[in-house]
Parts: structure tokens; sequence; C-alpha cells
């Protein structure tokens, strides 16, 4: 059951145009962008691919996980899909490892899609202990993105609004995420709402694990303690808002 649901799952998100587009589309169109601008800086000794081919995988994350996985929560809320579901005899634990599953697969295609590009266009170096770590902490890092737009999306009730928070959303952690530029770049109150973005805090963590500079300082606790907490109140949220279902 869980398979069968599963290529259904894989099959419409194929058939989403906006889906596509700023989850497949955009993210990798972007990295090539930047890339043809800013390929030959260095950014804290580290060179363009080593710093923002981390940088946009997690921003594919973020938009397959908030458009694909909650934006997809809304839907099926506003329009009857989620009463039908209840009805089906598809369990709902099942629907929910699918969707979990399915951001999954699509969110470790495109860490794959953007390390080819980085290898083909910007002689990234493939080293297969560090892209095993890389990839494991990824997907923590899908995890905790994947609690929060659960807890986020379940205050929306209309889907019109969760599709301009969305899009919104989406601005506002690309040029406060350090996805557009580095943040010490930016002026002063961009790099204040970068700390309390999530996305800059993952940015800064999986950057520094994908080359090996992963240091238990003051900073990087701070951005864990952070994202953990972060997690944990998406956790209640989520809690409350399924009580109040039943």
């Amino acid at each position: 059951m869980l398979i069968t649901q599963l290529k259904y799952d894989l099959l419409m998100f194929s058939r989403e145009i906006f889906y596509l587009v700023f989850s497949v589309f955009v993210p990798p169109a972007a990295y090539i962008f930047m890339g043809q601008l800013f390929g030959d800086q260095s950014y804290a000794g580290l060179s363009y691919a080593q710093t923002y081919t981390p940088s946009y995988i997690l921003l594919i994350t973020f938009t397959v996980v908030f458009f694909a996985y909650g934006f997809d929560q809304v839907t099926h809320r506003t329009t009857g899909v989620e009463k039908r579901i209840r009805l089906s005899p598809v369990s709902k634990t099942t629907l929910l490892l699918s969707s979990i599953i399915r951001s999954t697969i699509i969110t470790s295609l495109g860490y794959v899609l953007i390390y080819a590009i980085g290898m083909v266009m910007y002689d990234l170096q493939f080293r297969f202990m560090e892209a095993l770590a890389s990839y494991g902490f990824f997907i923590l890092l899908n995890a905790a993105l994947l609690i929060m737009a659960s807890a986020i999306y379940s205050f929306f009730k209309n889907m019109n609004s969760a599709l301009v928070f969305s899009i919104v959303s989406f601005q506002v952690v690309m040029f406060t995420g350090g996805f557009a530029m580095p943040i010490n770049l930016m002026p002063k109150f961009i790099q204040v709402i970068a700390d309390f973005n999530p996305l800059y805090h993952m940015n800064t963590l999986f950057i520094a694990v994908w080359n090996g500079q992963l240091i238990l300082d003051n900073s990087t606790l701070l951005s864990i303690g952070y994202i953990l907490v972060l997690v944990i109140i998406s956790l209640v949220v989520i809690r409350i808002m399924n009580k109040r279902k039943n």
C-alpha cells in the first residue's frame, strides 16, 4: 500500500508545474547564474563551489518541503481531500510516510543534481567520506524542516494565504539565508533578520559540515540550539493542532 501511494505522490508532484518551477528549476538555475557572476571569488578561504553547493542543495530542500509538503497539507485540508482520505482504506500513517519519503527522494535527487553541476561546471571534487557525512547531516536538516513546515502550515485554513506565504517566505529565505550573497555583505537590517532565520543557521552549519570544518564553538552551539528549540516548539504545535482536529 505504501509503495503504491508513494508512486502516486511522486507522479502528482511531477505534474505540478508550480512545485517543479520553485523546487527543481529555480535553485539549480540560480546556482549556475550566481556561479557565472561570482565563481572566481573566494569566501572565507572557500571557493564558490565549496560554499554554495551545500547552500543550493539546502535551498532545494526548503522549496520541496515547504511547497510540496507543507502547502500540500493546506491544499488537502481546504479542498476536502483530507476528509475523503479519512474515509478511504489508506491509513493516515501511510499517507504521512508517503509524503515524507517523497520529499526525501526529491530532495536527495536535488542533492545529486547540484553536486553534479558543481563537479561539471566549477571543478568541485568528490570525496566519498565527506559526501557521506554531508548527506547524513542533510537528512537531519530534512527532518527538521519537515517538522517545522508541518507546524507552520497547520495554521493556514485558506489555500491562497498559504500560497502567498510560501512565495514570500521563499524570497525572504533567499536573501536572509545566505543564498544570494554572504550575509556580512548585506545591510544591517538583513543581518538582523538572518539571525532569526533558521535556514541561515542551517546553511552555515551545512557549509561547515560539507567542508569538514564544523567546530563546536559558541556560534555553532547557538545555531544548533536555536534549531532544536524551533523543532521542539513545532512538535508541540503539531500535537496541539492534531488534538483540535480530533
